[in-house]
């Protein structure tokens, strides 16, 4: 079988694929890749199904040799990409000979990239996916130097080109949209209405858990104690006692007991808050 054989681990790398769904009821979070777009697109460019496992880099990228002659594509932030220190391009289907070292350079805007391979990256399935989750600890390992990664074999879908720069661009500030609930009579009705109006950061805290938010105005609780555990879905905003909004990303828990303000929908927002760099402007809009 066909490897990549990590050289370079960089600054977070996973395995990451569509995720588990439906296993919540066990205590197993969805996980998957943050900025789906970008994934599905580094699929799209080397052939692969759209299920495929790819790596997710973090800011810094990371350094693979291919032990086999292999097909590559990197998306997600743009970065420099390179082929045995010749520059190659980024959002489309590069060949690899055998033997030869790709390197994926720190992101020049945005946060996190993809990088596929024709066949996709044959690890082990864990509850029919091969996502690393940093909350469960299922899936593979996060990736460090030395790590061997299975290829495997090429489907039949064409390499071909496409338009990566249709994707948007990271942003340089963060809107989510939010629709209210369930919990938002926990919090004031002055709290609600500044909420629109306020202006919050990404904290350097933010993780593949939860995009947590700093130096906006803390959200007054309308009542006293604490709720029971309750179910969370993928963009639950939850509100812990500091008052500041956490946003729940792929690998965060399935219940939890602080109130949640309301839920930002999956689809363009989570995509990019998956690109957002901490210091980034965070700002709540009514959702449509």
């Amino acid at each position: 079988m066909a490897e990549l054989l990590v050289v370079r681990a960089g600054a977070l790398t996973t395995v990451q694929d569509r995720g588990r769904p439906g296993y919540a009821h066990l205590g197993v979070p969805r996980s998957g890749a943050l900025d789906t777009a970008a994934y599905a697109l580094a699929n799209r460019l080397v052939g692969n199904p759209p299920g495929a496992a790819a790596l997710e880099t973090t800011l810094d990228g990371v350094s693979l040799r291919a032990r086999a002659a292999a097909v590559v594509a990197v998306t997600g932030a743009p970065c420099p990409v390179r082929v045995c220190g010749r520059p190659v391009a980024w959002g489309a289907p590069v060949r690899l000979p055998a033997g030869a070292e790709l390197e994926v350079g720190r992101a020049e805007s945005g946060l996190r990239g993809y990088v596929a391979v024709r066949g996709g990256l044959a690890v082990p399935p864990v509850l029919g996916s091969r996502s690393t989750d940093l909350l469960s600890g299922l899936g593979p390992a996060v990736l460090s130097a030395g790590t061997a990664l299975p290829v495997g074999p090429a489907g039949p879908g064409p390499v071909s080109a496409a338009d990566a720069y249709g994707l948007p661009a990271a942003p340089s500030e963060l809107l989510l949209p939010l629709r209210l609930g369930p919990r938002e009579d926990w919090f004031t009705a002055a709290s609600l209405a500044g909420l629109w109006r306020s202006a919050f950061r990404v904290s350097s805290r933010s993780n593949r858990i939860g995009l947590r938010t700093e130096g906006g105005p803390a959200l007054v609780r309308a009542r006293a104690g604490e709720l029971p555990s309750e179910g969370m879905v993928l963009g639950a905003v939850q509100v812990p006692p500091d008052g500041l909004p956490v946003v729940f990303l792929a690998d965060h828990p399935v219940t939890g007991g602080y109130p949640v303000v309301g839920v930002v929908p999956a689809g363009p927002a989570l995509d990019a808050a998956a690109q957002a760099r901490p210091g980034i402007t965070v700002r709540f809009v009514r959702a449509r």
